[in-house]
């Protein structure tokens, strides 16, 4: 069954080309074609253009399809095109003419358009839900370890005195700038292009303001030219959001994967948490933030492919949209699944104290030995070369007692002013606010 279906044979390898993964991946979409099926009945009542009585009948029908959805017994089988035929049949088989009304003054193009909408604005709530999550276990592991001394790095040599607590920070405090990107995604998905058709409106008196209260969209998409253009660039905006975070998780689990080598031993995860090696006992591998790494480095190529698979459309609908779902759904899913991993995995990383206490790392406070002959007189240039001399020729003795006043320091983390940020975005951000 397809809804532009006028009787006439459609090629069956045409028709298998052309349909693709549909059936599979319009599955993230049912619960949304549903709801904004509602809101399009509701409209259409309140235009006149079906009786209350046929409302009535769909709004059952609806209902109906939204309970097998929560139950998991919807399925869209090889009979049906994609999910928005099945509904429109189920609709006509149970409800008879009301179902073949559902239609009117709707195309399929803002049909799909609106569900995806919908369906990516619910997206980015639930990552952002998460990735809050993330942050609060970051900044506790923080204020647990914020004592921990460990040594930073620049060119993967060993170079300041750092702590553990200032990098579980850093990490909390980066996430809420990647939740900007979702932020911004949000903000596109907040548009409601239902009503707009084929991308030319209608004839017929709709009322696209109610479709978009009852829908919960913030704003319409007012152009319906305009409307039919958020194709693409809504899902362009969550790969960029995607690829943003996923480039901090992948090197937050590179930074991990190194601490946790024999020759670092900065951190250690519970034996439960490693895999072994099929050849060396010994061995205890870090492979979930291995996987973590890879995956996360995988999805920031989402954006580029998007591009390449849109740049070169004019405006309106085309065909090559539908490719978008292969490219992005089942990444969006699989960047939740990392998620709900890093939550489960890093609570549970253990701490190696006393890190700096080993010899191999006196040099990191060769800045402390600088700024302590400073403080007594002497320019930094000459103390650089005084410390940098006996670096060399072994007379360098650490000076290991230091205290770090500034903000966002070893010994002044700034937990309070980065829980400040997060409770300035839980109060102003759309992500946070209830529907």
């Amino acid at each position: 069954m397809k809804i532009w279906d006028k009787g006439i044979a459609v090629d069956k390898k045409i028709e298998q080309f052309t349909v693709g993964r549909d059936r599979e991946l319009d599955m993230y979409l049912a619960q949304f074609d549903v709801q904004a099926s509602r809101a399009q009945a509701n409209m259409l009542a309140g235009a006149g253009l079906i009786s209350a009585a046929e409302n009535q009948q769909l709004q059952q029908g609806l209902q109906e399809l939204a309970v097998q959805l929560e139950a998991g017994t919807f399925t869209i089988g090889k009979d049906f095109e994609d999910v928005h035929s099945k509904i429109e049949a189920y609709l006509t088989e149970h409800y008879g003419d009301a179902g073949k009304k559902i239609h009117t003054a709707r195309s399929r193009n803002d049909q799909v358009l609106t569900a995806i909408q919908l369906f990516l604005k619910d997206y980015t709530r639930r990552a952002a839900a998460k990735t809050l999550e993330l942050v609060e276990v970051l900044l506790q592991k923080a204020e647990t370890h914020k004592t921990d001394l460990m040594p930073g790095y620049t060119h993967f040599q060993a170079a300041m005195p750092s702590s553990f607590g200032l990098w579980f920070s850093a990490y909390a405090e980066h996430l809420l700038l990647d939740l900007a990107l979702f932020e911004a995604a949000h903000t596109v998905a907040d548009q409601n292009p239902l009503g707009s058709g084929a991308g030319f409106g209608s004839s017929f008196p709709i009322d696209r303001l109610q479709t978009t209260q009852e829908m919960g969209f913030g704003n319409l998409a007012v152009s319906s030219v305009g409307a039919q253009m958020l194709r693409g660039k809504t899902e362009k905006t969550v790969a960029f959001a995607l690829a943003g975070m996923a480039a901090t998780l992948a090197k937050m689990s590179y930074d991990l994967v190194l601490y946790n080598g024999q020759d670092m031993a900065f951190v250690e995860l519970p034996k439960e948490f490693t895999t072994g090696s099929s050849i060396m006992p010994h061995k205890k591998n870090p492979d979930v933030f291995e996987l973590i790494r890879a995956r996360c480095n995988a999805l920031q190529a989402l954006p580029n492919t998007l591009i390449l698979s849109t740049s070169n459309l004019p405006s309106g609908y085309h065909r090559d949209f539908q490719i978008l779902k292969e490219i992005l759904f089942e990444p969006m899913t699989q960047f939740l699944d990392i998620l709900d991993i890093v939550l489960f995995a890093l609570p549970q990383l253990r701490i190696k104290p006393d890190l700096l206490n080993q010899s191999k790392y006196d040099a990191v406070f060769t800045v402390e030995n600088i700024n302590q002959l400073i403080q007594t007189g002497t320019p930094f240039r000459t103390a650089y070369k005084q410390v940098g001399l006996a670096v060399e020729d072994g007379s360098y003795v650490p000076h290991k007692e230091f205290q770090t006043t500034h903000l966002g320091s070893v010994h002044n983390l700034g937990l309070d002013e980065i829980r400040a940020k997060v409770a300035r975005f839980r109060v102003g951000s759309n992500l946070t606010k209830p529907e």
